[in-house]
């Protein structure tokens, strides 16, 4: 990396890194060897490199600086004082990258977020720097700890924080497009949370039932059985206004059922069928690449329980051999955002053009 770094001049350093590395020395480390002013990054619940998925290494991105403005701003603390450091946040770093540009940047910027998969706070985060942002696009990934569940972490110019939420803002002339896409149609089936815990995102009821038991009933497997696997294959999804969202679970607990997204007595949740991922993948990337005339490269944030999915259905390979095509470089999350939502079972990202393309713009989604 300080090697690659040294070969040129660099506005910022994204890092996705394995659990299997100690946050706080990789951090130190890239702030003394690396000569970039804003260095970022999180843990993973699996990279996403130049070959495809992967696991126990690093992935690291450079925004050349001659192309790219990058200004960034930590909050920490997110269980308690949240949502108020969030919104100044936001505020504060778009007046900067607006000084910094020197340019308006509405078209020619991106939100990017990077928070902590295990803080519960997402939501309150997305919807605190949405406040801010001032209708800039916004995508990002909740930082994991690969199938544990124990600490996630977020690095930010040397310091390694857990119970944080990271914010950059970048401007650039290259031509954009931020993106989602997913794989999944609504059934028949209802599920209404009729019991739960909501601060923890913990449901222990639903149709007044149960709740592991009936969600193993509804989808035809045994309560003792249910897996990461299971969960996966049969996602529930909420419907807000005429599209439906994940809610994805995220684990088996001795109260109930954890959810990775937020949850509250009287949702009504509805089971969702799975299409073939690698073509919705094709769909969504293909069009981004006629929209943009050619990709460049993509940076992705992918749930992991899509990664879980494609291995139980033999999709890897061509899933990968997709994101290979594409150049899709990131990481499998605990959690996606996409503008003001904070979502689940989702892949999400920025696909950046050839810099002679295009002007840059909104969004794409399946």
């Amino acid at each position: 990396m300080r090697q690659a770094a040294a070969g040129g001049s660099f506005a910022a350093l994204l890092v996705f890194f394995s659990p299997a590395f100690d946050a706080a020395p990789l951090a130190h480390s890239l702030l003394r060897e690396v000569p970039v002013p804003e260095q970022l990054g999180c843990s993973t619940a699996g990279e996403i490199g130049p070959f495809g998925p992967m696991d126990g290494g690093a992935v690291a991105l450079l925004f050349p600086a001659d192309a790219f403005h990058c200004v960034s701003g930590l909050v920490t603390e997110i269980s308690r004082h949240g949502f108020e450091r969030g919104a100044a946040c936001a505020s504060a770093l778009v007046d900067r990258l607006g000084r910094l540009a020197g340019r308006e940047l509405e078209g020619s910027a991106f939100a990017l977020t990077l928070i902590d998969g295990l803080s519960n706070r997402e939501e309150v985060m997305v919807s605190a720097f949405h406040a801010g942002l001032r209708n800039l696009p916004h995508v990002g990934g909740s930082a994991g700890d690969g199938l544990a569940f124990r600490e996630t972490w977020i690095i930010h110019n040397g310091t390694a924080h857990r119970d944080a939420a990271l914010l950059c803002l970048f401007s650039t002339q290259v031509p954009f497009r931020i993106f989602k896409s997913d794989h999944y149609q609504p059934t028949d089936v209802r599920l209404v949370v009729t019991e739960c815990d909501a601060e923890h995102r913990i449901v222990t009821e639903m149709n007044g039932a149960t709740a592991t038991v009936e969600y193993a009933e509804m989808v035809g497997l045994n309560p003792a059985s249910l897996s990461p696997m299971s969960f996966a294959s049969h996602p529930l999804v909420v419907k807000i206004g005429d599209d439906y969202f994940c809610r994805s679970i995220r684990r088996v607990e001795d109260k109930g059922l954890s959810f990775f997204c937020a949850i509250d007595k009287g949702v009504v949740l509805t089971l969702a069928r799975s299409y073939d991922m690698a073509d919705s993948v094709d769909r969504t990337l293909g069009r981004l690449d006629a929209e943009l005339g050619g990709l460049d490269i993509v940076l992705g944030f992918e749930c992991v329980l899509r990664r879980v999915e494609a291995e139980s259905r033999q999709l890897t390979l061509r899933v990968a051999d997709r994101y290979r095509h594409y150049n899709v470089v990131g990481f499998h999350t605990y959690g996606e955002q996409y503008n003001a939502m904070h979502i689940n079972q989702t892949f999400t990202g920025i696909a950046f053009g050839q810099p002679e393309a295009a002007v840059p713009g909104g969004g794409v989604g399946t």
